[in-house]
């Protein structure tokens, strides 16, 4: 964005849903960054999508043939052979299914979009959950991470 200093990375939002609830560019830029911090990939650019109900469903349909909205879902990016891009990928999410979510795990909206944002991020890098090393992999990472904002485990069940 001009007038702002480059940080080695970029995060580009778009949304196609109201702003009500949803974190704003900086915010995400924040979550990004921390998740990106240590790794070794040297692309940078991650896009996030805000998309309805319908539109998440119809892409997660596409892509993954589950007939319903799913709260986040990654989209790495493959460079052509030769080509030489900073783009990791990009990250959509479904605000609805975040606040529904967020009300019914009893978890801060604010908290469960940097859960969510942190975890698309770790897709994008290659991390999975898998099978159950893999997701504990994952997720001590997502805890660290997270703690680094003051945010409680997004595992932990609460009553």
């Amino acid at each position: 964005m001009p007038g702002r200093p480059s940080t080695g990375f970029r995060v580009n939002v778009e949304s196609h849903v109201p702003p009500a609830g949803v974190p704003d560019e900086r915010t995400f830029e924040k979550w990004v960054r921390a998740a990106l911090q240590g790794q070794r990939s040297k692309r940078r650019q991650v896009n996030i999508q805000l998309f309805d109900l319908a539109q998440a469903r119809a892409i997660n349909k596409t892509f993954t043939s589950k007939d319903y909205a799913t709260n986040v879902l990654s989209f790495p990016y493959e460079p052509l052979r030769g080509e030489k891009t900073g783009v990791l990928g990009d990250i959509v999410i479904c605000p609805s299914v975040v606040a529904k979510e967020a009300e019914e795990q009893g978890k801060r909206l604010r908290d469960h979009y940097a859960h969510l944002t942190v975890h698309g991020v770790l897709h994008l890098l290659g991390f999975d959950h898998h099978d159950e090393a893999d997701a504990k992999r994952m997720e001590d990472h997502e805890r660290r991470i997270l703690a680094e904002f003051g945010i409680a485990d997004p595992y932990e069940i609460r009553d």
